[in-house]
């Protein structure tokens, strides 16, 4: 299983999605971090099922929610 390290400006965008979430319906943005932990998970444990999207980036997009997430495979 790979590690997966999030990027400070990815830990900001998820934090301001739970702020603007949890301001349109209580409990939403907990849900949101649900969703993003779950789609984490499955790309740790199978990173190369996700498509290349551009250069060597790798997308994922969430369940229920109009967010993507970007990533690379470090294979060091």
């Amino acid at each position: 299983m790979y590690d997966a390290v999030l990027l400070p400006l990815a830990k900001q965008d998820i934090s301001e999605a739970v702020h603007w979430y949890n301001s349109k319906e209580k409990g939403l943005g907990l849900r949101f971090i649900e969703n993003i932990i779950s789609q984490v998970s499955i790309i740790k444990k199978s990173p190369k099922i996700f498509p290349i999207r551009y250069n060597n980036i790798r997308t994922s997009v969430l369940n229920n929610f109009p967010f993507m997430i970007h990533y690379t495979i470090d294979s060091t």
